[in-house]
């Protein structure tokens, strides 16, 4: 029996929906919104997250309302059947991908509130066992770029791990400066974002800097031009890749079979292609790690406990939201993370 097949046909009772708009700034330079989906029935509530990224598509949605034709009798399948019928978007989304981010929110709220009416947790519904959950934080270093960020969190939480975007204006002095803390997992070169604020172009001596500096970290979504894809030969067994996998026909389609790859639950964009492409990268002995969009709510419960049924000990980007802000506070948890899975439903803490 295939993963999804053990949730597919779960119960879904939904009477109604609500929406609640969530703000927060983060360390990255931007100002995160999202939308948590609220389903309701037979006197329980599932929660899911809406992490489009454009702050108008969740206006726009908030303002609508509950608008969809969600009530009745479902299951997991017959719920995810029915989303594919309908426009999620009042007007249409600044980008494609933010249909997949949607479908995702309002699946996982389903499987969230049939868990819950069911008395049961996920993994008990999976037969897989919650265990400590490791993860590094993800962190651009600005322009121009400095160390200060890595070191602020290292001075309160010291065995702390980092996923870091390296620009064309890191120079050898600070590759030198991150080097010395002997923190770093991946670099995430953003070669495969066309149009976003965080464009990093096929820089030659930035590729060569790096993968040198750091030999033993993840390299993840190189742009492979044929100089880059020459210089990265002889890396391939720790290349990585994200922002182009969106489902199983992403991953086959690669320049080369991978050793890993990031499975983020919003990308694939539902229950179903999520868990097949967990059982596709298992059978395939692909690794995968987790991967988050700066959630603020439930999402960020969501990735983590996924994260720790199915890919715990690898580099997942699923660090509690309190290390995105600016300046973390005190008392935040380490990795890894105790397994922390509610009594009953899809949530974690």
């Amino acid at each position: 029996m295939s993963t999804y097949e053990l949730v597919a046909d779960l119960p879904v009772h939904i009477e109604g929906y609500a929406l609640e708009g969530l703000v927060q700034d983060v360390s990255s330079d931007f100002t995160r919104k999202s939308t948590v989906i609220r389903l309701q029935g037979g006197g329980e509530e599932g929660l899911g997250e809406d992490v489009v990224y454009e702050p108008v598509d969740h206006e726009i949605a908030q303002q609508a309302g509950p608008t969809l034709p969600l009530a009745g009798d479902w299951t997991i399948a017959s719920f995810a059947g029915q989303l594919a019928t309908l426009d999620l978007f009042p007007e249409p989304p600044q980008r494609d991908v933010s249909a997949l981010y949607r479908t995702w929110a309002y699946e996982s709220a389903a499987l969230d509130l049939a868990l819950r009416q069911a008395g049961e947790p996920l993994h008990a519904v999976l037969g897989r066992t919650p265990r400590p959950l490791t993860f590094v934080v993800s962190l651009r270093l600005g322009e121009p770029p400095s160390t200060e960020p890595v070191a602020r969190r290292l001075e309160r939480y010291p065995t702390l791990r980092f996923k870091l975007d390296p620009t064309s204006s890191w120079d050898e002095a600070l590759i030198a400066e991150l080097v010395a803390t002997g923190a770093v997992d991946s670099v995430d070169f953003k070669g495969l974002y066309v149009g976003s604020v965080v464009d990093q172009a096929a820089d030659p001596v930035l590729y060569r800097r790096v993968i040198e500096a750091f030999p033993d970290a993840w390299i993840e979504d190189p742009k492979l031009t044929p100089e880059i894809d020459e210089l990265l030969a002889a890396h391939r067994d720790r290349i990585t890749w994200d922002a182009n996998i969106h489902s199983i026909a992403d991953i086959e389609a690669l320049p080369f079979a991978p050793r890993m790859v990031n499975l983020k639950p919003s990308r694939l964009g539902g229950i179903q292609p999520l868990f097949d492409a967990y059982d596709f990268t298992a059978d395939r002995g692909i690794g995968a790690y987790g991967g988050g969009q700066f959630e603020l709510g439930p999402g960020r419960g969501h990735i983590q406990y996924l994260a720790s049924l199915f890919h715990p000990d690898t580099p997942n980007d699923t660090s509690p939201s309190g290390f995105h802000v600016a300046d973390p506070p005190p008392g935040l948890p380490a990795s890894p993370l105790p397994p922390a899975p509610s009594a009953t439903g899809f949530r974690w803490g």
